[in-house]
């Protein structure tokens, strides 16, 4: 059975501070789908999910909220900008393309699960092919020359096992696989799925022969016969349902191809690239290299700060699509305070735990953590407000010297106090045209 919505808002307080109606919204249209699957499955087609449009400034945790939510119900997961798909004739991406790359996802998941299950299997499969590298079966063996063999071979892999010929040097053939997108065009062009499909199969495959370590070796056959013991067909059918009823397709940055009602300019482009966007989010069938997938169940989350346009700027049609509306909070000085020590991965954990690989002990300070909140507040008050995204920077600037320094600090502790604090940044925040390249 799935997380419980209540169980999924918990999970996600732990990475991300506050933000509870958008929380809230996620795990609902998380658990939709799960009660979509308990029911009759002539019913369950028609049921449509229950697509996010999420309104809210840069850094306030749109993007996060969606990629831990994908994170935790284990769902294919893609964030693309709608910026970036225009219409036919214009430059840009085929919209289509998240499709193929949230299907590459799901694969990518799959092959892992499924790489797991055999992974046992595909181990003893490496032993046996180190074996016949370390002791090789000769030709016209006598039967007790064949028993002797035996003896021998498994007193080897007793010492396999045991990691005594780990630096043993073997040679191994492996397989190496040719892109053909980089033959017949440039890295990252769009190609068609069948016809990529289709020279892939045609090209033969190649082998590299080359001298190792047992231990490097057996890495690179694990993968190998694993991929063997896969069921192809198995991997890409179960591929194709994950992503068709649990993929997350994140649309960000949708308020920019909203129109403001004229016909002309780049308006044309917003429009047309919202034309192309409504048949995938109402419901389509896109053909990828591997197969049809139908976009009728997917879920998609669309965000945006709608700065200089609002939701309704948006086609009626596309509007509808998005059922579901959020507005998430802007951040005040508290919330910069209780993301810097609060989340699971929380700034001032992960470089506590950074520059202890050094063995220098930081510790920050309450009054510290106050203020690098002020001034992470000011400074988006008084520049381009990036939410929580500035307290990076900020964090960077206050232990810039303690990080380079802190290999030549072994077994030392530091406190980063409030005055440390003003003394990396009150020049910085003193002079408001340098503070816009610093900050």
């Amino acid at each position: 059975m799935e997380m419980t919505p209540r169980q999924i808002v918990d999970a996600l307080d732990t990475h991300i501070v506050g933000q509870h109606d958008a929380k809230r919204a996620v795990a609902v249209a998380v658990r939709n789908r799960w009660r979509r699957q308990q029911l009759d499955p002539e019913v369950a087609a028609d049921v449509s999910p229950k697509n996010i449009l999420m309104i809210g400034p840069t850094g306030v945790g749109k993007t996060e909220i969606a990629r831990r939510l994908a994170a935790l119900v284990g769902s294919p997961f893609v964030k693309v900008e709608a910026t970036k798909f225009t219409e036919v004739g214009y430059h840009g991406r085929d919209v289509e393309a998240m499709i193929r790359d949230l299907l590459d996802v799901s694969i990518a998941l799959v092959r892992e699960e499924q790489t797991e299950a055999v992974k046992d299997a595909a181990a003893t499969r490496v032993e046996d092919r180190l074996l016949d590298q370390l002791l090789p079966k000769p030709s016209g063996f006598e039967e007790e020359e064949q028993a002797r063999w035996e003896r021998s071979r498994e007193k080897l892999r007793e010492q396999l096992r045991a990691g005594k010929l780990e630096d043993r040097e073997v040679e191994v053939s492996v397989e190496r696989k040719t892109s053909v997108v980089g033959m017949f065009g440039p890295q990252g062009a769009e190609m068609d799925p069948e016809m990529q499909g289709m020279l892939e199969g045609m090209i033969p495959k190649k082998r590299d022969t080359r001298r190792t370590t047992v231990g490097e070796a057996r890495r690179v056959l694990q993968s190998e016969e694993a991929e063997k013991l896969i069921d192809k067909d198995k991997l890409t059918r179960q591929a194709i349902e994950r992503c068709e009823q649990t993929g997350i397709v994140f649309l960000d940055e949708i308020d920019k191809v909203a129109t403001s009602g004229k016909e002309s300019g780049p308006d044309v482009s917003r429009q047309g690239v919202q034309r192309d966007l409504l048949p995938i989010v109402e419901g389509s069938v896109v053909v990828t290299k591997h197969g049809p997938v139908k976009t009728d169940h997917i879920l998609f989350i669309a965000a945006g700060a709608f700065h200089q346009s609002k939701p309704s700027d948006l086609m009626p049609e596309l509007q509808g699509r998005f059922p579901i509306r959020v507005e998430l909070d802007d951040l005040g000085v508290a919330d910069f305070e209780r993301i810097l020590v609060e989340p699971r991965s929380a700034l001032t954990k992960q470089q506590t735990l950074l520059l202890g690989t050094e063995g220098l002990t930081v510790t920050f300070a309450d009054d510290a953590i106050t203020e690098m909140a002020k001034l992470a507040y000011d400074a988006n008050r008084r520049q381009q407000n990036i939410g929580a995204r500035r307290l990076y920077t900020i964090m960077e600037r206050v232990l810039e010297d303690v990080s380079f320094d802190a290999s030549d600090r072994e077994g030392e502790a530091f406190e980063v106090t409030a005055a440390f604090v003003r003394e990396r940044l009150d020049e910085v925040m003193a002079d408001e045209d340098l503070s816009k390249f610093v900050l």
